[in-house]
């Protein structure tokens, strides 16, 4: 099972969809006897491929909103104590 193919989702694999949409719009008995397969194999590998791509922006960004919240507290920490004692 895949994901909806939405082009706009998947900017990525968006030739691999296409075609893989034709072969079903030509092929409209033969695509359940493993006429579009290889399409499909090919259409999960970009999948995969696209989500790691994801997966690791994601991480990267999580990261770098981790240090800020860190250096943030760090900063709330060090003024906290100056403000109790004026």
């Amino acid at each position: 099972m895949h994901p909806p193919l939405t082009l706009h989702r998947h900017p990525m694999c968006a030739d691999i969809i296409e075609e893989f949409e034709k072969c079903h719009a030509e092929n409209p008995i033969r695509k359940f006897f493993g006429e579009c397969t290889e399409l499909k194999v090919k259409l999960d590998h970009c999948f995969r491929q696209e989500k790691a791509i994801k997966r690791k922006a994601n991480f990267e960004e999580s990261k770098k909103f981790k240090e800020r919240l860190q250096a943030y507290k760090k900063e709330m920490a060090e003024k906290e104590p100056q403000e109790q004692t004026t």
